[in-house]
């Protein structure tokens, strides 16, 4: 689906008409779909960008929401990258799918978030706790379960069941709004967990453990691994970038608890629409995306978004932030097919490059989103804090489109474009040769008298 250009990872689902059978048999879920949409559903309603839409609104204070983001966050990008150092120098546990290891924290971590509304007292330790908990609980679930069943299963399978699956979450989430506001913190724990928690120990059962992925032994050939980073660092960076901004945009839209909600709406409302629009074009055409390529094509709109920034209405934030989480939805989820396409090809633990990946992302999603906090407070050098945001995210985005597209390294390589080419010649290197003082005539060599001498001889003859 996504990669480095060469190898089309979508092989498409068929060509057809687009009627109602043909829609239906597109959207049509199943268990892995309908599990991972659960999962993120869920996360979108508490622990994603610092909003609790389905909590006490008296219960979300500032503090209280900076506080429990901020230890999820850390927490959170922290699993990514131990779960890549422990892929690479242990690898036997990676080969099991142990639930129960993700299911522990992520449940401690929901009930102490929901004992912090009734415990006023003990509130802020319970939902720095909870943070903690959650963040280690998630990243658990991201990098050594649903990637590692998603990257088992065939190329078309888990692309086609993880995009499935961002749309179903977009779908779940709205449905969450049906359900009365005071059972519905209590449900996540004790209905929805086990729900997806069952989904996984289902579809673990059908995945075949002897792939090449799941028995590599990372530190047998390390060069591999090295030029793994190599390939993939860029495609990293440009989509933490998007990440960055998201956050930052996150954090200054979600003053307050009601606006946070409405963003939340605005967000999965986009993932759901590119989540569809992606799954009808690859009814009817391969597709073959790439990731430093995407940022390329995106790029010139959302700096333009950020340029509008400071001069258009605080309403204008709300949408743009909404719009930027829609777009940074779709890249996490061609991140993910990415790094399942590498573990595909060359044979590779799943965990190592999703954690790698992913811990670059989410790190700099949480800098922007903790960046965000701080600078809608700070006026630097009467530079209004939209205004320093903008020029922020502006520069960020510049700098990883450059980085993108080669930086230094291309620009000094001699197979750069001929016709934007000029070219100078020294003129030292044309300038007459100075001969050397004592010497006015070139020594002739036997072999020069030689021919000469023959020469001569033939002009006789002839005459």
């Amino acid at each position: 689906m996504c990669g480095n250009g060469k190898t089309a990872y979508a092989r498409g689902l068929g060509g057809g008409s687009l009627n109602a059978a043909t829609i239906v048999s597109i959207m049509k879920p199943n268990i892995t779909s309908l599990g991972y949409g659960l999962f993120l559903a869920i996360n979108a309603a508490g622990v994603w960008g610092g909003v609790f839409p389905f909590l006490p609104m008296e219960f979300q204070t500032t503090e209280i929401v900076f506080w429990f983001f901020l230890a999820q966050s850390l927490v959170f990008s922290f699993s990514y990258f131990a779960s890549a150092l422990g892929s690479y120098f242990f690898p036997g546990p990676t080969r099991t799918f142990i639930v129960r290891l993700a299911t522990m924290p992520y449940l401690l971590g929901w009930c102490c978030l929901i004992a912090a509304i009734y415990l006023d007292a003990w509130a802020l330790p319970l939902v720095v706790g909870g943070g903690a908990l959650l963040g280690l609980g998630v990243g658990r679930f991201s990098t050594c379960v649903w990637q590692r069943l998603f990257a088992s299963q065939d190329s078309d399978t888990g692309n086609r069941d993880l995009i499935k699956g961002t749309l179903y979450a977009a779908v779940l989430y709205f449905s969450l709004y049906l359900i009365p506001q005071a059972v519905t913190a209590f449900l996540i724990p004790l209905v929805f967990l086990p729900l997806f928690g069952l989904t996984i120990v289902l579809k673990s059962r059908e995945i075949d453990l002897d792939q090449a992925m799941f028995q590599d032994v990372p530190r047998d050939h390390p060069l591999v691994y090295q030029r793994l980073v190599n390939d993939y660092w860029r495609s990293a960076l440009c989509v933490g970038a998007l990440g960055f901004c998201t956050g930052i945009m996150r954090s200054l839209a979600i003053g307050e608890p009601a606006v946070g909600s409405l963003v939340n709406v605005l967000s999965m409302g986009g993932s759901l629409t590119a989540a569809i629009s992606l799954l009808v074009l690859w009814q009817f055409k391969n597709l073959s995306v790439n990731v430093v390529g995407a940022y390329r094509v995106f790029f010139p709109f959302v700096i333009t978004s950020f340029l509008l920034l400071p001069f258009l209405p605080e309403e204008y934030a709300r949408w743009l932030a909404g719009g930027l989480y829609a777009v940074y939805s779709v890249a996490i989820m061609l991140m993910m097919i990415q790094c399942a396409q590498a573990s595909r090809d060359r044979g590779i633990n799943p965990v190592f490059i999703y954690g790698f990946f992913g811990g670059i992302v989410y790190a700099l999603h949480d800098v922007g989103f903790i960046g965000g906090t701080f600078a809608e407070q700070t006026m630097i050098i009467g530079i209004a804090p939209l205004a320093v945001v903008a020029l922020v995210a502006v520069y960020l985005l510049g700098l990883m489109y450059f980085i993108g597209q080669g930086g230094f390294r291309r620009i000094f390589k001699h197979d750069s474009d001929a016709a934007a080419s000029i070219e100078l010649v020294a003129l030292r290197a044309h300038a007459p040769e100075k001969k050397p003082a004592g010497r006015t005539r070139r020594a002739k060599s036997p072999t020069t008298r030689c021919r000469r001498r023959r020469a001569s001889a033939a002009i006789g003859r002839l005459a």
